[in-house]
């Protein structure tokens, strides 16, 4: 396996222990660097590519869309482009077998009412956000490769990750971190936005079953059947914390509702019933056992913590909290 990271705020080396050595080549470097991706497509040689890359954090494409544009779009385009030349030049044999899979999210169907049906894969496209504009775009360019070069391309929207190493500006992690430190839990608006929660290693199974049987052109939308509002999550991740770190005082105490942010989707909720009928894939974890697994992991594991929660990142945090009431 060869892994291409920019190793951008949220990369870690750290996240990589434990892999073993003979079966991973880690390379620093940009998926926009056509230059650098040509080349390791001709060192290596792969029958698969999965494009994890992205910008990928609603809040800091509200403060700075261009970087979103530069990963999700142009860098989409140019691993494209790169991809298409190398599948080109492939022995017919290898080309049959060659496969570019594209990871995107929920987020660009826009948002749902509390009992509109959840988003199927043909759902039109309605993103709400730079950061799901962004994906979006990524979305329209992979299908575009395959209906024009009919480069073969998969696509999958998933709900909400959360599991062990998330970078901690997302709300579970946020959430976990500031509970055991005892410091207020800021909830936008009133809580109520409902997302479908989906634990890391069921997405990854999905984009094991979608890469190995999935039909070439096709989108598969993967969710975890697991509607829950941002108040729910938040107070099942104290209930949990107060069990495994006793306090004196209630973590729901620490609970602070906050100004909602802009253009903020209401719920979002993934129709699943492709993936399960067409490759019989379903998430092994409920949320109430992912969530247990992932607290722990991070009780567990402080130093990582610790190393990704840095001067930038509390420069981050005020930048994106200060001036919400």
């Amino acid at each position: 396996m060869i892994n291409l990271d920019a190793l951008t705020y949220a990369g870690n080396p750290q996240n990589l222990n434990g892999l073993p050595i003979a079966h991973h080549i880690f390379h620093k470097g940009d998926i926009g660097n056509i230059e650098l991706v040509t080349d390791l497509l001709s060192k290596y040689q792969p029958r698969v590519i999965i494009n994890f890359a992205a910008e990928s954090h609603v809040d800091r494409s509200i403060l700075g869309a261009e970087a979103f544009v530069q990963t999700n779009v142009l860098g989409t385009l140019r691993l494209l482009e790169a991809s298409r030349n190398y599948w080109e030049a492939l022995p017919a044999s290898r080309q049959v077998e060659f496969r570019f899979l594209h990871v995107s999210t929920d987020e660009v169907y826009g948002s749902l009412l509390p009992d509109e049906s959840p988003f199927q894969e043909t759902t039109a496209y309605q993103p709400n956000s730079p950061y799901a504009a962004s994906k979006a775009s990524s979305d329209h360019l992979v299908r575009a490769f395959h209906e024009t070069y009919e480069l073969p391309t998969l696509v999958t929207n998933c709900s909400n990750n959360y599991g062990p190493y998330q970078f901690p500006e997302k709300l579970i992690p946020l959430m976990i971190l500031n509970a055991v430190n005892m410091r207020e839990l800021p909830v936008y608006g009133d809580g109520q936005n409902v997302r479908d929660w989906l634990y890391v290693e069921d997405h990854c199974t999905a984009l094991d079953k979608v890469l190995t049987e999935g039909k070439v052109g096709e989108t598969y939308n993967i969710g975890g059947r697991c509607e829950l509002s941002n108040n729910e999550v938040v107070e099942q991740i104290c209930e949990i914390i107060d069990g495994e770190v006793p306090a004196p005082t209630p973590r729901k105490t620490l609970i602070k509702y906050v100004e909602d942010r802009k253009g903020h989707d209401r719920r979002y909720a993934v129709d699943c019933s492709k993936i399960e009928r067409e490759l019989g894939w379903f998430p092994r974890e409920s949320f109430s056992s992912g969530l247990m697994k992932t607290v722990r992991w991070y009780l567990t594991n402080p130093e990582w913590s610790r190393n990704v929660t840095s001067g930038k990142y509390r420069e981050w945090l005020d930048l994106n909290y200060r001036n919400r009431a």
